[in-house]
Parts: structure tokens; C-alpha cells; sequence
């Protein structure tokens, strides 16, 4: 494995679907290691010639049928394939790996939590919440130097969605999904790559509605999918790109891909 580390993730919103944009995105980027959420797909369903030809010979799946699915496609090879029931229901939201520098991988897919944004009238928002209550929990005891990736579905700052105010009841930017969320974040003490290398106020997007016509014009968009580091991970972090011009892909996903890259 060469000294330098190139990781994307990307909510492709169903591989089969979007097969030829995932292909796309490999030929042209060619991550050492590609994070899937929301595959939408059986571990016997999934494309493996897809990503064989390709060189990502190394794939540890988490599949369901319709809904959920993550997945970790490596041109390396990787041990202790790991999946977390944070949502405690088995549902496949969250595959880990560790590479051979020994970096832990999670990948992870949070709930995207409904449209009221109150757990007594809407039990899915409360799951959301209770995701999230894990997570922190199981942070509380990362001790190994570790990369966490995934769809998210909170847009944490001001400047992570197209206008605050407007947002401030919508489920994804309410106040007490940005404060969970915060503590997800103190409790492992983890590195925003996003807003390190795009320091907020600064205008970051990563997923746009399909009810936009135009969403490149209107641009309503929200900062939905993070990456986030260990400290001793973050320091090794020396590019990470959005990469918005596939959200312009034919059949595209409605969240577009991160990529971060590492000298380790």
C-alpha cells in the first residue's frame, strides 16, 4: 500500500440503480476505498461485477432489501468486518473495517428521522435521536486511530444548510438534532474534515432535494454527510473534496461524494 490514502463515501441512494454514475465516479477519482450508504440491496443482490473489474476485490456488505444497506469496496485488503445495531432493530446502518495501517473504518448510515421533529408524535424522529444516543456511548470508547463516515442527516452549523431560519423546524437542522449531535462529537473528541478544510461560514453542501427543478440554481442544499477523525487520524488529512458536479450525473443520487485523502 502506498504512503498516500484516498477514502470516498457517498449516499448513492441504491447501487443497482446508479451502477453506471458509481462506475463513473471509480474510473474517474479512484479511491483506494469506497463507503456506500443507503445501497438499497440483499448481500445476495449486490453488484460484485461491478466493482471486481474495477479492482475493489475486497468488500464487506450489510445489505437489506429496499431500504438501508451499507457497504465497504476496497482495492486493499481489510480484517474485522464489524456491524453495530445502533439502531437496535437490525437494520443495516453500519459496517467497520480495519485497513492494514490499522486504521479503524466505520461507515454508517443515520435515520434520516421523518418529518415532525418530535419523538411523541413521530417515532422515527425519536429512533434518530436514540441512533445517535449509541453512537455517543460507543464513542465514549474509541481508543483506536479511527475514520467515521456516512450520511449523517443532521446539518450541524448555520452555514451547513441554504438558509437557518427557514430550516430551524425541519427535520435535519432542528436545535436538539445539532445538540445530540454535538455530543456525539465531543464524546470522541472527533476532527470535522469537512469544515477543516472548508472552515464555516463558509457555504458547504452535500445533498440537494429531487424536488428541486433546478437544484444547481436554486441550490437549497444541506450538509448532510460528514467524514470525522480521531485527532491522530486528522493531523495524517491533506485534501478533502466535495464532489458536487455528480449531483448532475444522469440518475443521480441525491447526495453527492467525499473524498478525503491521507499521507500515512
Amino acid at each position: 500500500m502506498s504512503d498516500r490514502l484516498k477514502i470516498a463515501s457517498w449516499n448513492i441512494n441504491s447501487v443497482r440503480f446508479r451502477r453506471d454514475i458509481v462506475e463513473q465516479f471509480l474510473r474517474e477519482q479512484s479511491p483506494d476505498v469506497l463507503c456506500l450508504q443507503e445501497t438499497k440491496a440483499r448481500d445476495t443482490d449486490f453488484p460484485h461485477d461491478l466493482f471486481a473489474p474495477l479492482g475493489y476485490i475486497y468488500r464487506a456488505i450489510n445489505g437489506q432489501p429496499m431500504h438501508h444497506g451499507v457497504a465497504i469496496l476496497s482495492r486493499i485488503p481489510f480484517t474485522e468486518d464489524l456491524r453495530n445495531d445502533w439502531q437496535d432493530n437490525g437494520e443495516a446502518r453500519h459496517i467497520g473495517v480495519r485497513l492494514p495501517n490499522g486504521l479503524r473504518l466505520e461507515n454508517v448510515y443515520i435515520p434520516a428521522g421523518g418529518d415532525i421533529p418530535d419523538r411523541n408524535l413521530n417515532p422515527k424522529f425519536g429512533q434518530k435521536l436514540d441512533f445517535l444516543g449509541r453512537m455517543t456511548r460507543w464513542s465514549e470508547n474509541v481508543k483506536d486511530k479511527t475514520l467515521i463516515v456516512g450520511d449523517f442527516n443532521v446539518a450541524p452549523l448555520e452555514c451547513d444548510v441554504w438558509n437557518h431560519k427557514a430550516l430551524l423546524d425541519v427535520v435535519s437542522h432542528t436545535p436538539i438534532e445539532v445538540e445530540t449531535l454535538g455530543k456525539l462529537q465531543a464524546a470522541g473528541d472527533w476532527v470535522d474534515l469537512g469544515r477543516t478544510f472548508y472552515p464555516a461560514p463558509g457555504r458547504l453542501h452535500t445533498w440537494w432535494s429531487y424536488r428541486a427543478k433546478d437544484w444547481a440554481a436554486s441550490d437549497r442544499g444541506r450538509r448532510l454527510d460528514h467524514m470525522w477523525a480521531t485527532k491522530d487520524v486528522a493531523a495524517q488529512a491533506v485534501s478533502h473534496t466535495v464532489h458536487e458536479p455528480c449531483r448532475s450525473w444522469v440518475k443521480p443520487s441525491d447526495h453527492v461524494p467525499l473524498v478525503t485523502e491521507f499521507t500515512f
